[in-house]
């Protein structure tokens, strides 16, 4: 069989010298928030800000600048709702994808960090020739399809990668209130591009000084830093959106992607890997960011032996 970098990668974590506790210091707390998940990255923070201060102005513009001053009042009620209902459920994504610890079920197998020692690894009960693997950052024993995160300083289990505008991990436990994340901001920002639109051709109907509050300076900047926002975020969150749909269809992670890993765990339907992200049985639940998955009877780690 061909010896491909992984291989080799993985023949050296097996040697009996790599798995020394000592050689490799052990990672700091990353929750600042008792036992909330909470990773302290300058940048992680900045860019989460940044995200809630974007849905704020456009929710500023929306309602104060287009859906107030309208004199259709049914249009201004139903777009407003609508809006403000997809911009809350987006923002709950957004908390939850931050504050949820990305590889719950790592923690609970493998509950200390820097637990590579030789009292932890005959604890474990290994069978005959079954291996260990340890990773040579953190000092923790990890399962397969683990990856270590430099940001967030542990292995996560099935990690997709490092968002900073979630300031958190994309992993096992938190995949889905990423999804809706993504989802949610690209309907809002569709559905301002499209309010957008007609309030430009309102204003060029009407007077300017009686389609918005402010004066049509203001209102044209507005508006066009708006349209900006809401193009340039469509685009990302959709192209992401469709890149983690695909991600759990084939059940692959944009790291093991990337690295192109050998496949060791048994393939499912795309329906069944769905489930796995979002919960077992389907429902309307898959849409709330206030449900946390049920993954039922179905077992999403059976690896191929």
């Amino acid at each position: 069989m061909m010896i491909t970098p992984i291989h080799r990668f993985r023949d050296i974590e097996r040697k009996p010298e790599y798995l020394q506790p000592d050689k490799c210091v052990p990672p700091p707390s990353q929750s600042s928030l008792g036992t909330m998940w909470f990773i302290r990255d300058g940048c992680g923070i900045a860019c989460a800000v940044v995200t809630w201060m974007l849905v704020f102005y456009a929710d500023f513009v929306v309602l104060l600048v287009m859906l107030v001053p309208s004199r259709d009042y049914i249009y201004s009620v139903i777009n407003g709702i609508l809006f403000n209902m997809l911009a809350f459920l987006a923002l709950a994504s957004h908390f939850r994808a931050m504050l949820s610890d990305p590889a719950r079920k790592l923690a609970s197998l493998f509950p200390s960090k820097s637990n590579a020692t030789k009292e932890f690894i005959e604890s474990l009960q290994l069978k005959p020739g079954q291996v260990v693997y340890k990773c040579p950052k953190c000092c923790s024993i990890k399962p397969d399809r683990a990856h270590h995160c430099s940001v967030c300083k542990r292995c996560i289990r099935k990690m997709d990668h490092h968002c900073p505008w979630v300031n958190n991990c994309v992993g096992e436990n938190n995949q889905k209130y990423f999804v809706l994340f993504t989802m949610y901001i690209a309907l809002i920002s569709m559905h301002a591009l499209i309010m957008v639109g007609f309030h430009f051709l309102y204003c060029f109907e009407e007077d300017w000084t009686k389609c918005s509050s402010f004066s049509p300076p203001t209102t044209v900047i507005l508006l066009i830093l708006l349209c900006f926002e809401a193009l340039l975020f469509l685009i990302f969150t959709s192209v992401m959106f469709g890149t983690q749909v695909h991600s759990i269809c084939t059940d692959e992670t944009g790291i093991e992607q990337l690295k192109k890993e050998e496949r060791r765990w048994a393939k499912k339907t795309k329906w069944m890997n769905m489930k796995a992200v979002f919960g077992h049985p389907f429902s309307i639940a898959w849409l709330s960011p206030f449900a946390t998955p049920d993954q039922g009877k179905a077992d999403p780690y059976q690896y191929v032996v």
